[in-house]
């Protein structure tokens, strides 16, 4: 039998699996957290690799978490607004040096972590 792969636009809702929040959660304190220390460069670009991927699965979860709810409704038009947001920060760059590296994980960090809100809000209970 010939090996197969599945891309992963091709993956319905129910072969998917469900975003790791607890550790996105992470992910989001290391960068926000009162302590947090300042990261390394080295270490910035892998948080902010993570934090990317971490929006490329929020963001079709929390869309189909928020079409479930009546077009009208407070929670959807919030959420709907947040991955608008989360979409934009996804294309935009950051600056060259390691404060504005800083600045903008941390502007990812936040959309994550909004997201991550979101989710739970509309019903996905993931801690």
């Amino acid at each position: 039998m010939p090996n197969r792969t599945v891309r992963a636009a091709a993956l319905t809702e129910h072969n998917r699996a469900p975003a790791d929040v607890r550790t996105m959660r992470a992910t989001v304190r290391r960068l926000l957290a009162e302590d947090a220390e300042l990261p390394s460069a080295e270490e910035l670009e892998t948080l902010t690799l993570q934090l990317r991927g971490h929006l490329m699965v929020l963001i079709p979860e929390v869309d189909t978490a928020a079409g479930r709810w009546p077009d009208d409704d407070v929670p959807k038009v919030c959420a709907r607004t947040c991955i608008g947001e989360s979409r934009m920060r996804l294309n935009l760059e950051p600056g060259s040096t390691l404060p504005a590296g800083v600045a903008h994980a941390q502007r990812l960090a936040r959309s994550v972590g909004a997201l991550c809100d979101h989710l739970e809000n509309l019903g996905r209970d993931h801690t």
